[in-house]
């Protein structure tokens, strides 16, 4: 199969996925760290993934978040979580995803954010999604824009990322009411 065409799938977060994942994260450790906030060492364990996925599906049970993995051939390449999600007038959630550095530029962020918000807005009744890029990240704000997020400002200090408070581009989608 045609690794740039091959099927891409999310599904969320299982306990057992734990192994697998402290394994990618680990290939992934250097690739991430711009852009990542610093990690324990447990973090990069299957402990740690252990104890990671069972947090991320406490919020899915209470309703906070949608821990996804990208899957692609049977295997973890990366993550999609939809996370701070405000229910009530302001149907709102916060994006946040990696992919594995052997599949960067083949168009997989592009298409897992595309079925995500597919998924927030008819499956999950989302009304607006929020997702913020380090500055000189243009990668990520290119899959941003090409899934229909608007660059709604910049936020000074936003996140503690690679071990300092850095500024942050923010974007959003708002996706229509179904009855519109």
């Amino acid at each position: 199969m045609d690794r740039e065409a091959s099927a891409l799938s999310l599904r969320f977060v299982e306990l057992d996925d734990a192994a697998e994942l402290a394994e990618s994260y680990r290939r992934n450790q250097q690739h991430l760290k711009p852009w990542e906030p610093r990690r324990p060492d447990e973090f990069f364990t299957e402990v740690g993934q252990r104890a990671a996925a069972q947090l991320k599906l406490e919020e899915l049970e209470r309703g906070g978040a949608l821990p996804w993995l990208i899957i692609e051939d049977g295997h973890i390449i990366g993550t999609m979580t939809v996370s701070g999600i405000v229910r009530g007038p302001f149907l709102s959630g916060n994006l946040g995803y990696w992919v594995d550095q052997s599949r960067q530029g083949a168009g997989v962020a592009s298409r897992a954010v595309a079925e995500v918000c597919r998924l927030v807005s008819e499956e999950h009744g989302l009304h607006r999604l929020q997702a913020s890029t380090l500055l000189d990240n243009e990668g990520s704000q290119r899959v941003l824009k090409r899934n229909g997020f608007e660059q709604i400002g910049m936020a000074p200090d936003y996140l503690k990322i690679d071990g300092r408070w850095q500024d942050n581009l923010l974007f959003q989608r708002i996706f229509p009411d179904p009855g519109e």
